[in-house]
This record gives C-alpha cells, sequence and structure tokens, in this order.
C-alpha cells in the first residue's frame, strides 16, 4: 500500500500503548476545529473549505508558510485552551499515554500575544484533558531558528520560568538553512544549566552536519534527523550512544524533504540499531495519527508486530520524564504486551 492510500491501523497496532514525543501542538488543529476558532472571532464568512485552503502547500517552505496562516487565528486564550483539549482526545484514541508536545512560543512572542495568559489556558486544557482522558502531557518550548539567538534565548527564559508546571524541554524548530546550530551553543548552554532537557530539528532540510551540529549542543533527542544516512560516522555515533531519533515519515514526504517514501531511511536506521521512534509531527496538516505512522512502516518497510513492539517500547524509553514514572509506563506497557 502506498503512502497516501491513507493505510487504516490494525487493531494491533490501534491496541499498542504508545508516547509521541515530536508533535506540534498548532500543527494537530484539525480544520474543524480552526473553523470554530474563527467563528469564535467573527469571521462569520468562513467554510470548512476556505479553512482547508489554509492546510494546502507543495513544498517544505510552503508547509512553513502553512503553519504561520493556521496559527494566525490562534488569538485568544481560550483558542490554545481548546486546541489542547482536543488533542489529549486525540491522543486517547491513538492509545498515546504520554505525549511531550511542542508549542511554538517563538511565534506567539513574535505576534506579541500575552504568554502567560496562553500558558495558564493551555494547562487549563491540559488539566482537563488529563481528567477526561487519563493521558500524560509535557510541553516542550520551541523557539524559531531563523528568527535568531535572541529569541531563542526569550523562549528558553520562559521555558525556565515555567519548568515546575509540565515545562521539560527546549527545542529549536523552523528553516535550519537559515540558521545553523551553532548559533545557539550559549541557549541550550543556559537550558542544560537551568535543568531542562534538550531537542533540536535537525538533519530535516539539510544535511548531516546540522545533526552534528545539535550533538555538539547536547541535544538529547534529534528531531527527524532523515540526512544521517549519510554520513556513516554519525549513524555509528546515534547508534553506539543510543541518541533517540524522532523519526516522521508522512511528514518527511509530504513536505518533500523526502522524496518517495521508499527513500525513507527509517527502516536501514532501525536495523542499523539507532533508537528510532515514530512520530507524527503536524498530524493534521499531514492527514496522518500515530497508528497510522505505525501501520505505514509495516505496510512500506516490512516492520513486524515485535519491531512494531520495540518502536512503541523506545518512544517511552526515549521520553523526558523522571526515571520512576518512566518505569510506571514501561511496566504498564510490558503488562498490556504480556496480556495480548
Amino acid at each position: 500500500m502506498g503512502l497516501f492510500a491513507n493505510p487504516t491501523p490494525s487493531a494491533f497496532v490501534r491496541s499498542l500503548p504508545k508516547a509521541e514525543l515530536h508533535v506540534h501542538l498548532e500543527g494537530a488543529i484539525e480544520p474543524a476545529t480552526l473553523l470554530e476558532i474563527q467563528r469564535s472571532h467573527g469571521l462569520k464568512e468562513a467554510t470548512l473549505a476556505t479553512t482547508e485552503m489554509l492546510y494546502q502547500y507543495s513544498d517544505f517552505g510552503g508547509f512553513l508558510t502553512s503553519f504561520k496562516d493556521i496559527t494566525a487565528h490562534l488569538r485568544a486564550p481560550a483558542d490554545y485552551e481548546l486546541i489542547t483539549y482536543r488533542l489529549m482526545e486525540r491522543l486517547k484514541g491513538e492509545n498515546v499515554l504520554h505525549a511531550e508536545v511542542y508549542i511554538s512560543v517563538g511565534v506567539c512572542l513574535y505576534r506579541k500575544q500575552d504568554f502567560a495568559a496562553i500558558f495558564e489556558a493551555l494547562e487549563r486544557g491540559h488539566g482537563q484533558g488529563e481528567r477526561d482522558f487519563g493521558v500524560s502531557l509535557l510541553w516542550i518550548f520551541d523557539a524559531v531558528r531563523h528568527f535568531g539567538s535572541a529569541e531563542a534565548q526569550r523562549v528558553a527564559e520562559l521555558a525556565v520560568q515555567y519548568r515546575d508546571r509540565n515545562v521539560v524541554g527546549f527545542g529549536i524548530g523552523g528553516d535550519e538553512q537559515r540558521a545553523g546550530p551553532e548559533l545557539f551553543r550559549e541557549v541550550y548552554g543556559y537550558c542544560a544549566a537551568n535543568g531542562l532537557r534538550l531537542t533540536a530539528h535537525a538533519g530535516e532540510t539539510t544535511g548531516p552536519e546540522s545533526i552534528w551540529g545539535a550533538l555538539n549542543l547536547r541535544a538529547e533527542r534529534i528531531g527527524h534527523a532523515l540526512t544521517a544516512c549519510q554520513d556513516p560516522d554519525l549513524i555509528q555515533e546515534l547508534s553506539q550512544r543510543q541518541v533517540p531519533v524522532e523519526i516522521c515519515v508522512t511528514s518527511n514526504v509530504k513536505t518533500g524533504v523526502c522524496p518517495a517514501i521508499g527513500e525513507h531511511p527509517v527502516k536501514r536506521y532501525f536495523d542499523e540499531g539507532l533508537m528510532v521512534t515514530l512520530n507524527t509531527d503536524d498530524p493534521a496538516m499531514f492527514g496522518t495519527s500515530l497508528s497510522r505512522e505505525y501501520q505505514l512502516v509495516q505496510e512500506n518497510f516490512g516492520f513486524s508486530d515485535e519491531h512494531l513492539r520495540e518502536l512503541a517500547r523506545n518512544s517511552f524509553e526515549a521520553a523526558f520524564l523522571p526515571a520512576e514514572k518512566k518505569l510506571e509506563f514501561l511496566n504498564l506497557f510490558d503488562a498490556a504486551i504480556a496480556a495480548k
């Protein structure tokens, strides 16, 4: 089955307990929810068809523009509360027990929004979602790399400020080609010194040097790592050190950074001993779900059920959870697998 046949997840895949480590809150907003938000702001002429147009793009640059256009409609704290709750509802439906969710704090600051009010709303949605769906969630504050290091530092300071309120980490996203990792050495040093966990998008639109750069920043997980396959030394380094890679197959194909699904290195990474985790990135913008990503790799790359169990277990192993909480999830996972 090809990528865009939208594989229906099997009962096995749906029942597999999973964690998701690379999902952007704003990229998870379904068009119907965005339409609801637009109408709440008095945009009476908006329809589902016009809203769905915002989700159209043909390449990575177009995707970034599309992401910007979608987030432009998030104007009130209540919008953030709603999208958090809806995401947690969808995660529950995918049997995701734990998620680490990127918030584009850099975009909020760029738009001069009241981030303190937004964060309170995010946490309200989170609290309600946890009560209603039993899903565990932590936040990762994401800086936009092409806004520069001074702006990234502002995001880092907010992450430190909210560290005791479910903010676990810091990362950089955006256009790698316009801002290499070396620009953010001091920002990452500041985050590490203040107890934040570190991740970075790297090797999505640029070569393996970007991934080496992220490792030099002491990133503990790498988002995408698509081009690591071009450097055997890097593959060996990632494998030896068991640095988790946050793989987003549908994302890479739909943004065009990977020309065709058959060219995606996910199976090679797995076979070469890398710690692979599967993720959706921006599920609403890519028309996918975490269960679909698991089904996709099974149908396109021959991952066995046993392999999928290993990927799911990796997702808990690679989580930025305290040791005792991680053990709790791994025990839950092992018990669920044993019961099958």
